[in-house]
């Protein structure tokens, strides 16, 4: 596999990209999947899949300087294009160059078309040995070098922190167990098997998507924050890389990228809308006055709104068994996991008389029912009742051209029925659908637009003999997944017992990792956005990858951050 990682401060638009790529006619296939896969790139880091899942190119959208140090890789190749050093000096720093030398694997070479030479003495410098060579095309010289090592005399760059670092290499036996076949189950067995692991999946119902990840119609809902927070990090570069593994499958039917109007219902909520449209740009949302939100959605509402035109809904079993069909997964059904052993190097799932399937790597992907494992048992995920509503499609409902939002949403229709949801029960651990969640739904409905109620007849609608279903979200206290390695939690805490007296100290000691286990949890109402690029962080670290995400965002999600907090409180 071939990981390109490309730093773009000012992406091209997709027209632009377009017009470029028609130069070279002759790489008209290549530029396709390119152009196919260039969708919803914004700021942060974007992940796009080539050429059948052999080259993956990491894009890092935004300043140098600002992205490469949240790079978390091993570059063997450095190839530095641009504008000359004297129009665009901020990209030819000993600050760049420190970066480039953080993440050049040793040996690794680097290349420029400039020749100037006090970039070659800051390269140098950092620790590459460049030498001026015969030039291509036009360019009389260019630059070539390979890296030395860093300079003794350089201060070193700080390391990442023991509790999560990665974890070392197991070995050449390359598979794995997945336990749970829902979003985060299929994400991680997908990324995997794409890798060239054998991966075995693990579901205790009948089929795939089952429970949360069961419902006709899921939102790609994007709640960011203006401040740039870990999670609407996590949210941006999740969303655009669901959004490009969304365009495989059938459009109409498994998703569309209808759009999402989040109403601004209240002055709290306006005011919020107001600081996330100074904070993003246009292309990814841009408030519409009431006139214009009224026109775009089809239907008759109160008030304007946010609108993110490149989001939608999804059919979330559809991208489940998408994700699950390659030949390098199997899919066991029935197969209820109740404990985990750890013999001769191998996890093995025993459904509590038989081993029901063993592996190197397990990735534990059930939600809440993880804790039931014993390695995971300390995680603090709680489960959260959400039930839905199918409500039929009328002649005068199917106006409805967008995901509307307020406290609750609507789909427009999916095979002649509107989604309608969705509730939150923090008490109930009984999955039948009632009444009068329902009924709240109706509610909510008539919050979002009194006209789409009229539309539907909601009116006389008798909740008693309303469809739908009900579900637990999983979700952790600070809303971020919990995604990554785990640890033995009593030998974590006596290694690194000393941060209960100073959170300050980075004990030099290895964590104590628990071998080939992972978990991919925690995802709340956001699985759709954040279970797939999860799997891909959990892919990377098995295969010393580049990772998907910032470090500090790939930190922010770590298992191990609970037991880090216990720890700095004096509360482990």
């Amino acid at each position: 596999r071939l990981h390109f990682v490309s730093v773009e401060k000012y992406p091209l638009s997709p027209e632009d990209l377009r017009r470029a790529l028609a130069l070279w006619p002759q790489l008209q296939a290549q530029a396709q999947q390119l152009l196919d896969q260039y969708v919803a790139i914004h700021q942060g880091f974007q992940r796009l899949v080539l050429a059948n899942g052999r080259v993956t190119l990491t894009l890092l959208i935004g300043d140098a300087l600002e992205q490469l140090p949240q790079l978390d890789a091993r570059i063997d190749a450095w190839f530095l294009d641009g504008f000359a050093p004297a129009r665009n000096p901020e990209m030819w720093t000993a600050e760049l160059f420190a970066e480039l030398a953080r993440l050049a694997a040793p040996g690794s070479t680097l290349s420029t078309f400039t020749s100037t030479g006090w970039v070659r003495r800051l390269l140098n410098a950092a620790g590459f040995k460049m030498k001026r060579t015969p030039g291509i095309g036009h360019k009389w010289e260019i630059l070539r070098g390979v890296f030395l090592g860093r300079p003794e005399q350089t201060p070193a760059p700080s390391a990442a922190k023991p509790w999560y670092a990665r974890p070392a290499a197991l070995g050449n036996e390359r598979r794995a167990l997945v336990i749970g076949g829902g979003l985060a189950g299929c994400a991680s067995a997908a990324s995997l098997a794409a890798r060239g692991w054998q991966v075995t999946l693990l579901e205790r119902h009948a089929g795939l998507a089952e429970e949360a990840s069961g419902n006709p119609q899921g939102v790609l809902y994007l709640k960011l924050s203006a401040h740039g927070t870990a999670l609407s990090q996590m949210i941006l570069s999740g969303f655009g890389y669901t959004r490009r593994l969304l365009e495989h499958l059938q459009r109409g039917v498994d998703w569309d990228g209808c759009g999402v109007l989040q109403l601004a219902f209240n002055h709290k909520e306006a005011e919020r809308q107001a600081q996330l449209a100074e904070a993003f740009p246009a292309d990814l949302l841009h408030p519409l006055a009431q006139p214009e939100a009224q026109r775009l959605s089809g239907i008759g509402l109160a008030c304007g709104g946010l609108f993110y035109p490149e989001a939608g809904w999804v059919h979330p079993p559809a991208l489940c068994r998408w994700q699950a069909s390659g030949t390098a997964i199997e899919v066991q059904a029935h197969h209820d996991v109740l404990q985990l052993r750890r013999v001769d190097g191998q996890w093995q799932a025993w459904d509590g008389q038989r081993c029901l399937a063993s592996a190197p790597v397990v990735i534990l992907a059930s939600a809440a029912e993880i804790k039931r494992f014993e390695p995971a048992a300390g995680l603090p995920l709680k489960r959260i009742r959400g039930q839905i509503t199918r409500l039929p499609q009328t002649a005068r409902s199917q106006d409805l051209a967008t995901v509307v939002c307020a406290e609750g949403y609507v789909a427009p229709p999916r095979l002649g029925e509107h989604t309608l949801g969705a509730s939150f029960d923090f008490n109930s651990d009984d999955l039948t659908p009632t009444a009068a969640e329902h009924a709240g739904n109706l509610q909510m409905l008539e919050e979002i637009s009194e006209d789409l109620l009229e539309r539907l007849g909601a009116a006389t609608l008798d909740p008693q003999r309303l469809e739908g279903r009900a579900a637990f979200r999983c979700t952790s206290p600070d809303y971020l997944p919990i995604v990554g390695p785990l640890a033995d939690s009593q030998a974590f805490h006596e290694a690194y017992h000393a941060l209960s007296k100073d959170a300050r100290q980075v004990p030099d000691i290895p964590c104590p990792w628990l071998d080939g286990l992972y978990v991919n949890s925690g995802h709340g109402s956001r699985g759709l956005i954040t279970a797939p690029l999860s799997g891909e962080l959990i892919a990377a670290w098995l295969d010393d990858e580049p990772l998907p995400l910032p470090r500090s965002v790939a930190e922010a999600c770590h298992p191990n951050r609970f037991a880090l907090r216990a720890l700095i409180r004096g509360k482990a």
